[in-house]
């Protein structure tokens, strides 16, 4: 029971469309209907306002990262990662916008600093390091997700690879888009409305 009550817990804080609510209240219109159309830091940028970018990449990580200590706190580590998984389906797969929602990586960047934060830096170095190098979002974002798993199993803790497994599988299921893009070599680098 704790774990389905984590599950419930985790997607439905996950599903809160940050991106989509800041960019109304801000006089943006529907953030869905520009770039990628994804509700996500990445297209909230596309919008010239970096402040609601940023507000949307700090609460979309920090809703992922609450979900997790409000499971362990309350349930337990076991409970604490089924909670992180699903806030990031909440994230990718929201309720309220009919199961259409963002891809995943400020949530997940949360989770994994929530669930270990050495996991989570290091995912974070890796996002940083090759989306500044290539000056592509999804390339970092798919380079951490090959890494972090690979870190928690070198660290040994099988609960905590399947966790990270996990999240970089839903992550690179929501990037399908952009990996065909990567490999035919037009995928937008940042500063492109389009993506």
């Amino acid at each position: 029971m704790s774990l389905i009550l984590a599950a419930i817990l985790g997607y439905l804080l996950g599903s809160v469309p940050y991106g989509l609510i800041l960019t109304k209240a801000a006089g943006l219109g529907d953030i869905r209907s520009i770039g990628s159309g994804n509700i996500g830091a990445t297209n909230v940028l596309r919008t010239g306002n970096k402040a609601l970018a940023a507000a949307t990449l700090v609460l979309d990580a920090l809703k992922g990262l609450v979900a997790l200590l409000i499971a362990r706190w309350a349930w337990g580590e076991d409970a604490a990662l089924v909670a992180g998984v699903a806030a990031m389906a909440g994230h990718a797969f929201p309720v309220w916008l009919g199961f259409k929602g963002g891809k995943g990586v400020a949530t997940g960047a949360g989770v994994l600093l929530a669930a270990q934060w050495w996991l989570g830096l290091v995912a974070l170095a890796v996002w940083l390091g090759v989306a500044l190098a290539t000056r592509i979002s999804s390339a970092g974002a798919l380079a951490a997700c090959a890494v972090a798993p690979v870190a928690a199993l070198l660290s040994g803790d099988l609960k905590l690879t399947v966790f990270a497994a996990a999240l970089a599988g839903l992550i690179a299921w929501r990037h399908k888009a952009n990996i065909q893009r990567l490999i035919a070599g037009t995928e937008p680098r940042f500063g492109t409305r389009k993506g």
